[in-house]
């Protein structure tokens, strides 16, 4: 297996470290069910693009601390930062006067929470290798949308899932609206963002929203050797894989042949398909190298 490499993520709030081919990424805020804090975007813009190009990496493992996956925004902190917004500062900066906040405009607003959104959701959902979330527990609002935007969905049996953003008056964010209609469908999408309602693993399995639910004794163990899979697999096929499903949702047929075409020639000029057709011949599993 190999031993564990740590990777510097820039904040204590978002742990890294590759083992067994596998990039996992871990959400560490388990005091507040891990829910975002600015500093984990400074996180993902560290290590992602290191796993995109890091050899040794062939899969990502997302995941939560302690009994949580991602909660989401921080309520508590959104509150605080809109009770400043409002009164100028003169409560909420930290002497008191109203001249030491000025509240960033809502363009700057919309900017960040785009750029935002794009180096995490976007940057998973177009990440070159297999990219699995893996729900110790509860997945919440953006926690929720930023697990969507992942190949792959394995939960705890205690975990949950949910789009709260009626109960705090948002609309949403990260992807969610996007990942999920295409899981789900339009109904089904709009009634668990209308309604909040809370959705146990085994019933956003049977949704399509989770892949599997995984023993819960030792899930962090589970889910690694989940992803180990993908991290040894054919990585190269798996990434044609991913760019054909992700262009079949957009484009007419004979497009998507066309490309599958493209792909389907390309691999099989690489070294995974001719160890797998030796290893077929020879009755064996094969050994991939991802090249």
């Amino acid at each position: 297996m190999g031993e564990i490499r740590t990777l510097e993520t820039g904040t204590e709030y978002l742990l890294a470290r590759v083992e067994d081919g596998v990039g996992v990424v871990t959400f560490n805020r388990p005091e507040r069910l891990n829910a975002l804090h600015p500093d984990m975007y400074v996180g993902f813009a560290n290590v992602l693009p290191q796993f995109a190009t890091d050899d040794e990496v062939g899969a990502v493992l997302l995941t939560g601390t302690g009994r949580g996956f991602c909660a989401g925004g921080d309520v508590r902190a959104q509150s605080e930062r809109a009770e400043r917004a409002a009164v100028g500062g003169s409560e909420g900066s930290p002497e008191g006067r109203s001249e030491d906040f000025e509240a960033p405009s809502i363009e700057a607003r919309i900017q960040d929470l785009r750029q935002r959104q794009a180096e995490v959701s976007a940057t998973f959902f177009e990440f070159p290798k297999v990219t699995i979330a893996a729900l110790p527990g509860p997945a919440a609002g953006a926690g929720l949308s930023i697990a969507l935007s992942c190949d792959i969905r394995v939960a705890a049996p205690t975990a949950m899932i949910t789009t709260p953003f009626a109960k705090v008056g948002f609309s949403g964010d990260f992807g969610g609206s996007w990942f999920l209609t295409r899981l789900v469908g339009l109904a089904k999408a709009t009634e668990l963002y209308l309604t909040s309602d809370k959705v146990s693993a085994e019933e956003a399995v049977r949704l399509g929203i989770v892949n599997a639910v995984l023993p819960g004794e030792d899930f962090p163990a589970e889910a690694l050797a989940y992803a180990a899979t993908f991290a040894h697999g054919p990585r190269v096929a798996y990434r044609y894989m991913k760019e054909n499903l992700h262009r079949a949702q957009e484009v007419d047929l004979r497009t998507a042949l066309d490309a599958e075409a493209v792909a389907m020639t390309r691999t099989a000029g690489t070294a995974d398909h001719r160890e797998a057709a030796r290893a077929f011949v020879e009755k064996r599993p094969p050994t991939f190298s991802g090249r």
